[in-house]
């Protein structure tokens, strides 16, 4: 059985869509289709559940139609709806120091102040307008390059220098 510190969170399935057990799937991270991955995890009923995909297409640059393997009708898929979706840590692509990323790439870090110490893991990224937030917990957190210190892809971790005071907010 897979353990919760396996896996990170990298969206929810939202509706089911037509009758052929296709479901919309609202994603914060791709690493699913980076990583061709065959299966994700989905929480039912407080588990952690493998599900394997049959296929799926995009529908934006944050939602998929997902349909899974012997889930054949609306009726099949109803139960995922609202269900969280998790990524193994164990299949995430190693990551180009190089590379360029998209903000949506760090939900799962771990995020760390220099002076607060951990504040905990990015949730979701908000990059719907040009000030762009780390959502971690019940925190915002603007993700300014300017106060980013270091990011280890690897340990996946972000360390900044957040002002004095921003998280007294």
């Amino acid at each position: 059985m897979i353990q919760e510190d396996e896996v990170y969170k990298i969206g929810r399935i939202g509706r089911t869509h037509g009758i052929k057990g296709e479901l919309s799937f609202n994603f914060t991270d791709d690493v699913w289709d980076r990583a061709e991955s065959e299966y994700l995890f989905l929480r039912v009923d407080g588990i952690l559940v493998p599900f394997f995909l049959e296929e799926y297409r995009f529908r934006s640059d944050s939602t998929a139609l997902v349909k899974f393997l012997h889930y054949d009708s609306a009726n099949d898929v109803q139960f995922m709806v609202g269900c969280d979706v998790f990524f193994p840590h164990s299949l995430t692509p190693e990551a180009d120091e190089d590379a360029e990323y998209t903000w949506r790439y760090f939900t799962g870090f771990e995020l760390h102040d220099e002076a607060a110490g951990l504040l905990g893991t990015i949730d979701y990224v908000d990059d719907s307008t040009q000030n762009i937030l780390f959502h971690v917990g019940n925190s915002l957190i603007p993700a300014a390059e300017a106060w980013i210190t270091d990011i280890n892809h690897k340990e996946r971790t972000i360390r900044m220098a957040l002002p004095e005071g921003l998280l007294d907010l």
